[in-house]
């Protein structure tokens, strides 16, 4: 989907009176912004690493855990299978961004750490990251950045404490 697409998500709602569904318009404008900013983000990290989103996610899952991370808890974090985080490694391995070590008293389960390497790539990724997204929101005032950042932290304790239960 390009960044049309995404925009053209309202369109489901564009004819109605304003007020009228809001919880439907709200919706569909987080998802359009989430979905345009992936894409983006996904385009330059492509373009500018040849690295997928995925990869570049996990690597910030390990960044914040020097200890490392077991496949299990990297499935959970990423919400992706354990098969997709296990093809995700083996290619991160095969680069020397990543490296298994067995955990001593569990001989089936083994911990993922960054390498040297690995943090070195991912230190100039995050930077450019970090860039990106200060170039995509840079029409919008810190301030209502703070607010919307406010406001959405209510939205998702809202969404938390009302949702179904997890299969």
């Amino acid at each position: 989907m390009d960044g049309d697409d995404q925009i053209d998500i309202e369109a489901i709602v564009r004819h109605e009176p304003a007020g009228h569904k809001i919880e439907l318009r709200l919706w569909l404008r987080v998802l359009s912004c989430a979905n345009m900013i992936s894409d983006e983000i996904r385009r330059r990290l492509r373009a500018e690493f040849d690295v997928t989103l995925p990869r570049f996610d996990l690597l910030a899952q390990l960044r914040r855990e020097p200890e490392g991370l077991r496949l299990g808890e990297l499935s959970k974090r990423m919400m992706v299978t354990n098969g997709n985080i296990t093809g995700l490694v083996d290619r991160l391995v095969e680069e020397g961004l990543v490296r298994r070590e067995p955990v001593p008293e569990d001989r089936r389960a083994a911990v993922v750490r960054m390498t040297p390497d690995g943090e070195a790539v991912f230190a100039r990724m995050a930077a450019a990251h970090e860039s990106w997204l200060g170039e995509l929101f840079g029409d919008v005032e810190p301030k209502l950045l703070a607010e919307l950042l406010k406001d959405l932290e209510v939205l998702k304790a809202s969404v938390v404490r009302r949702r179904s239960a997890p299969d």
